[in-house]
């Protein structure tokens, strides 16, 4: 994962981590969950997903938890912006994407959660991060609970 290609717009401590990541994902593994309104360490992983406009990879961490079935469950919060973040669009588009957790490299296959799965994940996210109930409360749209699907 060596190819990383990242928005003008990121704010530095997100560039920085994922500079981070490339050099040494054990390293940026945990993230300081202070720098984004939560406490403590949080696990993230690395998710490259293809632009559906540029057709370039784009690399982007997120706080993950696992799932019972060895998968890893992300948040399209966007921080209860108004619209979906870029890289769900780009999944939505291409769902294929590459993911690295800690220095673990892996293909794997995004899908939204629906229903029980998700109202149960959602939970499992916000006791992991609670900002993530002050992202929906900011909101109109449902945000989505996605699952990385690792390609074994």
């Amino acid at each position: 994962m060596t190819d990383t290609v990242l928005a003008d717009s990121l704010p530095k401590w997100i560039k920085d981590h994922v500079e981070l990541y490339e050099r040494d994902g054990d390293a940026a593994h945990l993230w300081d969950a202070a720098l984004g309104g939560g406490k403590g360490m949080l696990t993230t992983l690395l998710l490259r997903t293809t632009g559906r406009k540029s057709g370039k990879t784009l690399s982007l961490p997120l706080i993950y938890r696992p799932t019972d079935t060895g998968g890893y469950c992300v948040i399209a919060s966007k921080g209860g912006a108004p619209a979906h973040p870029a890289w769900y669009l780009n999944l939505a588009d291409e769902p294929n994407v590459r993911i690295k957790v800690a220095n673990k490299e892996m293909k794997a296959t995004a899908r939204v959660a629906e229903g029980a799965e998700r109202e149960a994940l959602w939970q499992k996210m916000v006791d992991y991060y609670a900002p993530y109930t002050d992202y929906q409360a900011a909101t109109e749209r449902q945000i989505p609970v996605v699952v990385l699907e690792p390609i074994r």
